[in-house]
């Protein structure tokens, strides 16, 4: 789409969404190819100039897959405690690919506390704006091993507009199983449409059916919508892509990628 194409192009600051099931392979473990190929693509628009700041789920199929002893307990204490385990994990595996290009990264965790508390969200501004000048790849992720519902944000989908907000991004790419919007559930309509651009959310929301989350993922296409609004009302675009596509971040920069962008009005 090349729509698409001249977002990328027109964008210095991008945020980058990874969702669960864009790492993770069908049995919901996280593939290192599948990350690998990921940081490969991300660097590409670090070549172009761009400032990328990355938003990963993972923490909680990464702790399954390194201690999956207690993946059975439902206990918030044991799904805390995974997180913990699957952060280290996560970590490792973007330290790792990204090393294999000279770039360093570094590890940011964040709850709905500090984004409503102003000091915090100071610290939080300065900090991304020396990572980023720096040269250095921040990795956001909610720190699910504290959370509780009074803190918790939620999602990633809603943790990556309030960074692309905080930052002053000028395009947030959500990465997930979909290749964009449709107007009913492609996994279960063969004749679901495609949207390819979406300029009134409100207008949206009331002509498609929002379908249900994903097995390994915390958001459905309503928090994908809802986190483009939230952009979109600080005047950036989002693109929702396939990340599960071979080179989908690739094919978006020269437009052949097939997507669904969200404008400002």
């Amino acid at each position: 789409m090349e729509a698409i194409r001249e977002l990328i192009k027109e964008s210095r600051k991008i945020v980058l969404k990874v969702g669960s099931n864009v790492l993770s392979d069908d049995k919901g473990v996280v593939n290192s190819e599948n990350l690998k190929n990921l940081v490969d693509q991300t660097m590409e628009f670090i070549k172009m100039g761009k400032q990328v700041v990355i938003v990963s789920s993972g923490a909680g199929i990464c702790g399954v897959g390194a201690i999956n002893k207690w993946t059975r307990r439902d206990d918030i204490s044991y799904k805390q405690a995974l997180c913990a385990i699957g952060q280290v994990e996560l970590m490792l595996g973007y330290k790792e690919a990204f090393m294999a290009h000279g770039v360093h990264v570094a590890q940011i965790l964040l709850t709905r506390e500090d984004f409503q508390d102003r000091y915090r969200t100071l610290n939080m501004r300065n900090a991304l704006f020396t990572l980023v000048d720096e040269g250095v790849v921040p990795i956001v992720n909610e720190n699910d091993s504290v959370c509780v519902e009074e803190i918790k944000i939620g999602d990633n989908d809603t943790l990556s507009a309030l960074t692309a907000n905080l930052w002053n991004a000028d395009l947030l790419i959500v990465l997930s199983d979909i290749d964009g919007v449709y107007d009913k559930d492609p996994k279960k309509n063969g004749d679901a449409n495609f949207i390819e651009e979406v300029w009134d959310i409100d207008g949206l929301l009331q002509e498609i059916d929002v379908f249900g989350k994903s097995d390994f993922g915390t958001g459905g296409i309503l928090t994908k919508i809802e986190a483009a609004r939230r952009v979109n009302e600080y005047g950036a675009s989002m693109i929702l892509l396939n990340g599960k596509k071979q080179n989908i971040l690739k094919d978006a920069i020269s437009g052949e990628a097939k997507g669904t962008v969200f404008f400002p009005r």
